[in-house]
């Protein structure tokens, strides 16, 4: 069997002396595994590093089987990674995001995302709003989308300033100022009306606040796990930036 397809290296492990296995997400194929013989080449290393983008060749003789990974780099990103601790956590969590799908089930729109992150991965500006609009994104693809266009309670869909942590939907100021207490805030970044472009921080704050809880109820709870230690780390980084505090 043999597929070619468009990935993003989203890991990489050794596998016996010489080679590794890669794991990528992948446009048509999901997130994939695959074993790169001699991946621990010095020749190979640098285009084996997670958040490069490759066009992938794989091979198996049964579609269950592991595979081989013929790689040709399209785009190098680690040197960009490495220069800073806020891209290098981010991608670690998007790695931990995508893992939350299953192995080979395509997700297009997921990896469409990814790869935007990537090319992003050094904009402080452009790389916090992204990140949330990812999260958003995760949650969707897995069965546990919001509803962010209209309110809940009236169906307008403008002047949205909440979110139900019930129902996951979101909530008119007006409708919503009685029980503000019991309502998560929804930064306007979040609203499809309004475009998304370096949001204030308190809104980028709101975002994360909102998708952790979801993630959280819906997603790692579930499954008996905390939230990915990458995201802690990039946020830890971040509020440095942003003057969050501790």
């Amino acid at each position: 069997m043999e597929w070619r397809d468009e990935g993003l290296i989203i890991g990489v492990k050794k596998y016996g002396e010489t080679s590794v296995i890669v794991e990528a997400m992948t446009r048509a194929h999901g997130r994939h595994l695959g074993l790169v013989r001699g991946g621990r080449s010095r020749r190979m290393q640098p285009f084996l590093q997670a958040g490069n983008n490759a066009e992938l060749v794989w091979r198996a003789r049964l579609d269950e089987q592991l595979g081989t990974f013929a790689v040709e780099p399209t785009k190098l990103r680690a040197a960009r990674l490495m220069a800073s601790a806020e891209a290098l956590h981010g991608l670690g969590l998007v790695a931990a995001l995508l893992r939350l799908v299953a192995e080979r089930d395509p997700h297009p729109a997921l990896f469409e995302t990814a790869v935007r992150i990537a090319d992003h991965i050094d904009d402080a500006n452009e790389l916090p709003p992204l990140l949330v609009r990812f999260e958003v994104e995760v949650l969707a693809e897995t069965g546990f989308g919001l509803d962010l266009a209209r309110c809940a309670a009236t169906g307008a869909a403008t002047d949205l300033a909440y979110v139900s942590p019930k129902s996951g939907r979101a909530v008119s100021l007006s409708a919503g100022e009685p029980y503000r207490s019991r309502l998560l805030p929804l930064p306007a970044f979040l609203r499809d009306e309004i475009p998304m472009q370096s949001p204030p921080p308190d809104d980028i704050r709101d975002g994360f606040r909102l998708t952790e809880f979801f993630l959280m109820r819906d997603l790692f709870g579930p499954r008996g796990q905390g939230l990915p230690q990458a995201r802690g780390a990039y946020l830890a980084e971040l509020a440095k930036r942003c003057f969050w505090g501790a």
